[in-house]
């Protein structure tokens, strides 16, 4: 590769006139282009390019090509693997591309592949609609989709690719395709669920449905002592819900007391008479705050914002549970959670979460229907720690897998090849470090995955985030 500053100089230089913008250390802009959710993956690059259609994407994927410049993609910035920060090479910014438009005659609504979450739901509901969509809505849209996602709404409506209609994206080629169930098939097989790594997503193109009312919903707060009482009412839940609700229940000791304490988030698509009514087992318990309410859908997903600021290093993990619980196991793992929060200095708003999201829509899709490979009869159980010293970074990411590990075997889902090979593999991708195993979040679908990525990136030009072949391919000049 050139030296930084000639091969830089000629990308700016390609890129005159077209609207994109190359950033380098030595511009004002350069600090905040690289800032990420989480502090342990701000990586000094060489270059950003903010870029600002799918013109530019292309021209600067023959760039790096010709010149062997490593790379990255970068949509919202809020993944923990690092995989959108680079030290050695250049970040393609998406974060131009925020459009939102809805055609109100199919109900659909498309975003532009640098859009978050809040960008979506706010467009939408001004014309009375919303999809499934992540829990915060500061999470970049492009992140969340391609490796699945999970929301409130998973329980009537699957998940986010579930809902994806269509995906505008820029090959390794340069090419610019349309990919959807009749066009590029099998590119759009393997988008959803593993989309990272076959091209730069520049607009999604969703399935949205009536939700003009409000919903019901608000973070419950518990002292840890009624662990019993909330895992009988979540017991209840698996068996009464209709897919109407859901329930993010966990471990953390937020501020501004910063003690230990059990969160409810709950949500009910419907009036607040029925909400109240459904979740009256649980609010009996006696919770220490109580701010359930009907808000507008469009501030749903701002609700666990506090809780998810862009202060601190971060480490997201996944496991699997299933119900019913057993209320010893689950004080077990908050005795071990706590502990170890409590062993360390400012970790208290770290967060064990168990993602209570009814699945029984999600299930109706075959794993084999699209490279997303975790659907199951379980529930998604996650790890989200916060601390600031760097030091911590190897212990914190060893009791992460270890907890969840733990967790997952303690409730009967196992990642081993029996449950690979039956059902759902039992690990969301969006909670996955970049050195896992491909078969632990693709199972059956890994060979397949292999086979497309040869076909559509040959060169493995797309390999910073989880590596579907076996090795880095070549990259021809």
């Amino acid at each position: 590769m050139g030296s930084v500053p000639n091969v830089y100089s000629m990308l700016k230089e390609q890129l005159a006139g077209t609207g994109a913008e190359v950033i380098t250390p030595d511009s004002e802009k350069y600090a905040g282009s690289i800032k990420r959710w989480s502090e342990h993956c701000i990586k000094q690059a060489q270059a950003v390019v903010l870029v600002s259609s799918a013109d530019d994407i292309s021209k600067t994927l023959i760039f790096v090509r010709e010149h062997s410049v490593p790379f990255v993609v970068r949509g919202g910035g809020h993944s923990t693997s690092g995989a959108s920060s680079i030290e050695d090479g250049l970040v393609i910014d998406l974060s131009k591309l925020r459009q939102v438009t809805v055609d109100t005659d199919k109900k659909t609504i498309k975003a532009g592949g640098g859009t978050i979450w809040e960008d979506v739901d706010v467009e939408a509901a001004k014309y009375g609609l919303a999809t499934v969509g992540g829990t915060v809505n500061h999470t970049g849209v492009g992140g969340l989709t391609l490796g699945g996602g999970y929301g409130y709404l998973s329980g009537k409506y699957g998940l986010t690719i579930d809902n994806l209609v269509s995906v505008d994206i820029v090959l390794a080629s340069g090419e610019q395709v349309v990919a959807s169930e009749t066009s590029h098939p099998d590119l759009f097989w393997a988008v959803r669920g593993a989309g990272q790594n076959f091209g730069v997503v520049t607009a999604f193109t969703f399935q949205g449905y009536d939700q003009k009312e409000p919903v019901f919903a608000g973070t419950l707060v518990f002292l840890p002592d009624k662990i019993p009482q909330i895992v009988s009412f979540v017991n209840k839940f698996h068996e009464v819900n209709d897919g109407n609700q859901a329930m993010l229940w966990g471990f953390s000791a937020p501020p501004p007391m910063k003690a230990p304490v059990v969160l409810a988030q709950c949500f009910y698509n419907g009036t607040e008479e029925q909400g109240k009514e459904f979740f009256s087992d649980l609010i009996n318990i006696g919770p220490i705050v109580n701010p359930l309410a009907s808000v507008p859908y469009e501030k749903l997903n701002a609700m666990l914002n506090p809780a998810s600021g862009f202060d601190g290093r971060k480490q997201f993990g996944g496991g699997a549970f299933k119900l019913p619980l057993k209320p010893d196991y689950v004080q077990a793992l908050h005795a071990e959670f706590t502990s170890f929060v409590d062993s360390h200095e400012k970790m208290n708003e770290s967060l064990m979460l168990f993602e209570t999201v009814p699945y029984k829509k999600v299930v109706e899709v075959p794993n084999e229907k699209m490279a997303f490979s975790n659907r199951g009869d379980y529930y998604n159980v996650a790890t989200c720690f916060k601390w600031f010293d760097a030091s911590l970074d190897q212990e914190v990411r060893e009791f992460s897998r270890n907890l969840l590990k733990k967790a997952s075997q303690t409730a009967g889902v196992e990642q081993d090849e029996k449950i690979r090979s039956e059902q759902g593999v039992g690990q969301y991708g969006n909670y996955a470090n970049v050195d896992v195993p491909v078969a632990e979040i693709f199972g059956k679908n890994s060979k397949k995955l292999e086979e497309l990525k040869h076909k559509y990136d040959p060169d493995n030009l797309f390999s910073r985030g989880l590596r579907l072949v076996p090795r880095p391919l070549v990259i021809v000049n």
